[in-house]
């Protein structure tokens, strides 16, 4: 009897790429106990070995790569609040934004909110803006909505203002600021100057889920990584997320054996001037790496130390760490080497890095690192001289196409050919240091991989803009490579997962289309039809949508997810929920001749005229999505 003969599912048919170099390319595979146990192009021997149990797939041609790996995002933060979010991840026009926003406030009911929490730039826009203030007033006069434009700006309604109770004796916090009118009024506008505490702190004055709630938003949110592809994900861990109250929903659904993503998960101090006393009781509590092949803990950080916190504002100037940042970050950094415990710390621009680099060295120099897996994330604009130092200590970095949001503003403050090697991957990658590729989301940027890939490959913002020269582009199979194999390096899981190899997790995805041969501005567009975790499928559709698992509708029953699903997709049959048809919402919303202007919605959302940035439709001018 064959390895295959006993296998639990049999993939066929299929254009496999392995990532394995000593078998790069197959056409099937054989999965036993949530392993790959045969990856060959022998499917006649792998078929004819098959049990009466096994499940055997026809991959039908597609493309079929190892499940994709994020290392850097939120999850479970993501998850608690996933049900409670309007995306406007990938929606082309501010006027199908708007739509969105003023259906859903018609469906939700009070004391609760309507929030469009980050994962957009208003660059993405054919108009090039936000909404106005005024705008978002007319939309929903009585109900709050908070909407975060990255980590830059958050517009609140009057309704939300008075949720949130800022007046006109509310102080500006450090580091933030509350715009005003020429009364003192709070206008809805607040402002990181470049701290986003403003905002966090805002945003955390809405009403939560109930538990049962955010147990149905986390299962929710991870299908819908599942749908692009993810089987995998590093959790960052992020402000007022306190471990371990925070952390109960995702213990209760990886005891309950319901999770559908691996999560490795990092803890971020919670508590500024406090941070070496999170540390120490954590690493007091969790042995390193402690955890299942599931769900495990994965050291320290993304935030070692509030005074090394470079915020990455880039319509702000670079913020100066003040000087109490080099005792308070070796303090933490002692511990966690002395305790074996790998961190990674947040870092924008090549000063941080060097100043960090300065306290590493000098902890290593009497506690050596010796093997530690330790990294940097972002590194925007880290220097070579800063890649070989940490190089020396075996360090990593780990980016993200927060630039593909941001490009723009930072091209705008240091000028196009800053923005050139910004982050410089390409040194990164012939320095020979572990680099690996994620989001940053589900804020700051998309938790879309495909945006990723398509920014590595292209070098463009969500935008259109191209950043990037030949010098710092990646090739679709080295992008790839840093969406899969590269990342295990982050979770201690080398040779495990990130590879379709006998042996190894059998983590997979079978794509929409063929990755290597779309048109590379089609990248972006790509989703999995069908998705295996550990041998077992999370999530299938299309051709695939019999093998699909059970799916529960979103919870509360008003939640956006139920009409808008997550990412938004031009192809309807790529939501894993319930959508609106084929026509953009701003059409089916207001399929009536314009009352303002007694232009066609029909023939605007058509037409091809440029957006001036300063018009709602840019020559067309339209706002009555807002009356």
């Amino acid at each position: 009897m064959t390895t295959a003969a006993v296998a639990d599912l049999i993939i066929h048919n299929a254009r496999i790429t392995t990532l394995d170099p000593s078998r790069p390319e197959a056409s099937a595979v054989a999965v036993k106990d949530g392993r790959f146990t045969a990856v060959t192009s022998d499917v006649e021997r792998l078929m004819a070995g098959r049990g009466p149990r096994t499940r055997v797939i026809d991959a039908r041609g597609r493309r079929l790569v190892p499940g994709l790996i994020d290392s850097h995002t939120h999850l479970i933060r993501g998850g608690l609040n996933f049900n409670l979010e309007l995306r406007w991840e990938g929606v082309p026009t501010l006027a199908d934004a708007m739509a969105m926003l003023k259906e859903q406030v018609g469906r939700t009911p009070p004391p609760q909110w309507v929030r469009v929490v980050g994962g957009f730039t208003e660059q993405q826009f054919a108009e090039k803006r936000l909404p106005t203030l005024d705008e978002l007033n007319a939309a929903a006069p009585h109900t709050p909505v908070f909407i975060l434009h990255l980590y830059d700006r958050a517009l609140l309604n009057a309704a939300a203002l008075r949720a949130v109770g800022y007046g006109k004796d509310t102080p500006n916090p450090p580091g933030g600021e509350i715009q005003r009118d020429a009364a003192g009024n709070p206008t809805g506008l607040l402002l990181a100057r470049p701290n986003a505490f403003l905002l966090y702190a805002a945003l955390a004055q809405g009403p939560r889920l109930s538990p049962d709630d955010q147990i149905n938003s986390t299962r929710l949110f991870m299908r819908e990584l599942n749908r692009l592809g993810i089987t995998s994900v590093i959790d960052a861990g992020g402000g007022f997320q306190n471990y371990p109250d925070d952390y109960r929903i995702i213990d209760r659904l990886a005891r309950d054996g319901e999770l559908t993503v691996r999560i490795a998960y990092n803890l971020f101090t919670q508590n500024k001037g406090a941070e070496l006393g999170d540390f120490q009781r954590w690493t007091d509590l969790l042995a390193p790496l402690a955890g299942s092949e599931t769900y495990r803990h994965n050291g320290a950080g993304e935030m070692l130390v509030f005074s090394g916190a470079d915020f990455e504002d880039f319509r702000e100037p670079r913020p100066d760490l003040p000087p109490g940042m080099e005792p308070d970050l070796e303090a933490v950094v002692r511990l966690l080497v002395t305790k074996r415990w790998p961190f990674r710390m947040h870092a924008t621009y090549e000063e941080t890095i060097s100043r960090a680099l300065d306290v590493f060295e000098k902890v290593d120099r009497e506690i050596p690192f010796a093997g530690l897996h330790w990294w940097f994330d972002h590194a925007e604009t880290v220097s070579l001289r800063s890649i070989d130092r940490i190089k020396a200590l075996g360090g990593g970095i780990a980016v993200q196409h927060r630039m593909a949001f941001q490009g723009e503003y930072f091209a705008a403050r240091y000028g196009a050919q800053a923005a050139e090697q910004t982050p410089p991957i390409r040194r990164m990658l012939d320095a020979g240091l572990p680099v690996g590729a994620g989001t940053d989301a589900t804020r700051v940027a998309s938790y879309n991989p495909w945006t990723s890939l398509a920014w590595l490959v292209t070098g463009k913002t969500v935008g259109g803009m191209r950043m990037y020269g030949e010098a710092n582009l990646r090739d679709r199979h080295t992008a790839l490579r840093l969406w899969t194999q590269a990342n295990t390096w982050f979770s201690h899981d080398e040779g495990r997962k990130g590879q379709i190899a006998a042996g190894q997790f059998a983590d997979l995805a079978l794509l929409s289309r063929d990755y290597f041969a779309v048109p590379e501005d089609e990248i972006g567009e790509l989703y999995a039809e069908l998705t295996v975790m550990g041998g077992r499928i999370v999530h299938a559709a299309g051709d695939f949508a019999d093998q699909a698992p059970p799916l529960p509708p979103a919870s509360p029953d008003w939640s956006p997810v139920n009409r808008f699903g997550g990412h938004w997709h031009r192809n309807p049959a790529a939501g894993l929920f319930t959508r609106p048809g084929g026509a953009s919402l701003a059409a089916a919303c207001c399929a009536a001749p314009c009352g303002v202007h007694g232009h066609g919605h029909a023939q605007a959302l058509a037409s091809s005229v440029p957006a001036d940035g300063a018009g709602f439709w840019g020559a067309l001018g339209c706002a009555c999505w807002a009356f």
